[in-house]
């Protein structure tokens, strides 16, 4: 695929180690942005942070007392002057909880952490979660991506009963693909 022209601001926050090559994560959102005919220029920040981080804002925007692997913060773009390039937004991925999520589900960090940026980039985009049927179409897109991407990672479906679990309204199990966008 060529790539598009999207710019994609990598802050890495995390300490540790990293697992992932900054071209993949390059390339995972600028497939999603193509694949959902998002004008070239449009930029978005990925920071790769902790669990503490993520806990802090986790419980501060979502009111959920501890830590998820992604959160997304769409920007407002609204005010953004016509032919201007759109500001997205930010994805902040804890990478403790991708590794240790990657250890429990058997598959790599990296693909984990593709998994978490193509989600939170569908969070940007108003993609959601919230019932079956906005999960159904959300997966479809995601899976799509993460074939094209050559990603190993299967995400279950959130439960969906008579009565919403915290899980099913949040995103906020441990499937790799818990992010939201707040």
């Amino acid at each position: 695929m060529n790539k598009p022209p999207y710019q994609v601001n990598l802050v890495i926050q995390y300490e540790g180690g990293l697992a992932v090559r900054v071209e993949r994560i390059e390339e995972a959102v600028s497939w999603v942005l193509a694949h959902e005919g998002v004008a070239p220029g449009a930029e978005l920040s990925v920071v790769l942070s902790d669990d503490k981080t993520l806990h802090e804002l986790n419980l501060r925007y979502r009111g959920i007392d501890r830590p998820t692997d992604v959160l997304s913060f769409a920007a407002d773009r609204n005010g953004t002057p016509e032919g201007e390039p759109a500001y997205l937004g930010d994805l902040i991925l804890s990478i403790p909880t991708i590794e240790r999520q990657a250890q429990d589900e058997q598959h790599t960090v990296e693909d984990g952490v593709l998994l978490a940026v193509v989600h939170g980039t569908l969070h940007l985009l108003g993609y959601d979660h919230d019932t079956a049927d906005s999960q159904e179409v959300m997966w479809a897109v995601q899976a799509e991506a993460l074939a094209a991407l050559n990603v190993a990672v299967d995400v279950p479906r959130f439960s969906f009963d008579d009565t919403l679990s915290d899980e099913a309204t949040s995103g906020s199990d441990s499937d790799g693909g818990t992010g939201e966008c707040v």
